[in-house]
């Protein structure tokens, strides 16, 4: 007899329900998040016949958290149900529409019970890639933080002190460089900004790391800042500045945060075996690879084909048909962390492949909007690396982008 294990999961609770193949409620429970909720949970399938060889699997709403990670120590099978499917197949058991936390584990049940074979169980990464998947989100939300930090300060300095912006507008990163932020924090008013010293100001851009055109960049500078411009009144300027630094404190956290996380990424991909063959593609470095990582795994039985990976990072288009109707569009169901950090990949790959720049320019020349040639190219150099990681091979241009023959008639130059 087979037994199905279904979990409705909250903060301080969950509830439990068995049922066996043919659909008969075995045992419902409700268990504390907490070591002994974990035990009694683990005892209850135990006796329901769990063991290493016949694990129970188990249905559940997340792929995250403690009951997860302690429910993934052997080689059971942990079903993470997307909330609206689960919904949608409530409908099936009644048209009421009456909803309750152990109803909801026993439809969790139901839906492995009958549909598993269609349902994708959690893939089985190792520790590294997991370690690798938390440090890579956690980077890219310091990277959304930051510019969240930055926004209130720059719209600040814009009501009393926008040659502050000027100075950075053409920079990388603008208010959020080392250099911005030291010269903020030591004038952070139109006033002490005017004061500044040419030596003053070149030693703040020396200590903030620049190395290259540092004179004319604090002669520019200085002039902006001694410049004739509008002017609060004093005492409001210096409320302003004492609010800037404020702000400018939460801004270097931040930033702080984006560094930290971004070496402690970096140094978790690159000891990952997957990290040479990714680094081999054009256009993906430590951070990029690190994000694709973490996003596809390194369990390869998860994609078994390069169209099952291109459709989960939204990059496969999608087909509507009905009829005599059809449509081919863009998927909005996906990853949109892997398709985000698929678009910086392909944009990357333009300088660093012939290859993908002439694909992108055809594309073009073919009447694509710009960010409909970067998701093709983006679906191809998926492709390309669906298959480099099953033959545990690098990239080759020569065989990614093959040289297109020339046109009957043309000679070669």
């Amino acid at each position: 007899m087979d037994v199905f294990c279904g979990i409705d999961w909250a903060e301080g609770h969950h509830d439990v329900a068995l049922v066996d193949d043919t659909g008969k409620l075995l045992v419902k429970c409700r268990i504390n998040d907490d070591l002994d909720g974990y035990r009694l949970l683990l005892d209850l399938l135990a006796q329901h016949g769990d063991t290493a060889e016949t694990p129970i699997p188990v249905a559940i709403e997340t792929s995250r958290g403690l009951l997860v990670a302690t429910l993934r120590q052997g080689p059971r099978k942990i079903y993470a149900v997307n909330p609206m499917a689960a919904s949608r197949y409530r409908d099936r058991h009644g048209v009421s529409r009456k909803k309750s936390d152990p109803g909801d584990a026993l439809v969790l049940t139901n839906i492995i019970r009958t549909d598993a074979p269609v349902d994708r169980p959690l893939p089985a990464d190792t520790d590294l890639a997991q370690a690798v998947a938390v440090l890579a989100r956690a980077q890219q939300d310091a990277v959304w933080n930051r510019q969240e930090a930055a926004n209130p300060l720059r719209s600040l300095l814009r009501e009393y002190f926008p040659a502050m912006i000027e100075a950075f507008r053409d920079k990388p990163g603008t208010l959020t460089r080392p250099d911005a932020r030291r010269i903020l924090a030591v004038a952070p008013t139109p006033a002490l900004a005017a004061k500044l010293q040419m030596w003053r100001l070149t030693a703040m851009l020396r200590r903030a790391g620049r190395r290259r055109g540092i004179e004319t960049d604090a002669d520019r500078i200085q002039q902006l800042f001694r410049e004739e411009a509008p002017r609060q009144l004093p005492l409001v300027e210096d409320a302003m500045g004492k609010q800037a630094l404020a702000l400018l404190r939460q801004l270097d956290a931040a930033c702080q945060a984006v560094d930290d996380l971004a070496r402690a990424t970096e140094e978790a991909f690159r000891s990952h075996p997957d990290a040479a063959i990714m680094l081999s593609f054009p256009g993906i470095g430590p951070q990029v690879g690190a994000r694709i990582l973490g996003e596809i795994g390194d369990d390869r039985t998860r994609f078994a084909t390069a169209g099952g990976l291109k459709a989960y990072a939204g990059s496969a288009p999608i087909t509507r048909a009905s009829g005599k109707r059809r449509y081919v569009g863009r998927r909005f169901v996906r990853n949109n962390r892997l398709n985000h950090v698929g678009h910086l990949w392909a944009f990357a790959s333009l300088s660093g492949s012939s290859g993908a720049d002439a694909r992108y320019r055809r594309r073009r020349a073919g009447e694509d909007w710009h960010m409909q040639a970067l998701r093709h190219l983006f679906d191809r150099m998926l492709g390309q690396l669906h298959h480099c990681l099953l033959a545990r091979t690098p990239f080759d241009e020569s065989i990614a982008f093959p040289a297109e023959p020339l046109p009957v008639g043309t000679a070669a130059t």
